[in-house]
């Protein structure tokens, strides 16, 4: 029983090699799944994370070809949701009270004041 049970295991893995060279070649990559690939590659590269790396996917994957979109402004694309405006309004209201080294109460009513404008 053993030499039977043996000689079935030998013979399909002797055999497995056989199907994996009959395997189909994959699928080449459509247009969209090769851009996203090589814009991927591309944030790698540059170690972009978190926002940066988002905001670098989205200019690099909406480029036509090659045909570089920096010249258009980055408002022409889709309207930014609410809560994607407040997150800009809250960096650039941050960054400022950073710049004018207010900190304590003058910085709570700084961003209060610039967040509500």
């Amino acid at each position: 029983m053993k030499g039977i049970l043996l000689a079935v295991v030998v013979a399909a893995c002797a055999a497995a090699p056989v199907y994996a060279a009959d395997a189909p070649a994959a699928k080449p990559l459509t247009t969209q799944q090769q851009k996203m690939k090589d814009c991927n590659a591309d944030a790698k590269t540059k170690a972009l994370k978190g926002d940066d790396r988002k905001a670098f996917m989205k200019t690099c994957l909406s480029k036509d070809g090659g045909a570089s979109m920096a010249a258009a402004a980055p408002a022409a694309a889709a309207p930014l949701s609410p809560k994607a405006t407040q997150q800009q309004k809250m960096k650039d209201c941050n960054a400022e009270a950073t710049s004018k080294t207010l900190k304590g109460a003058d910085r709570k009513t700084f961003m209060s004041t610039c967040l509500k404008g």
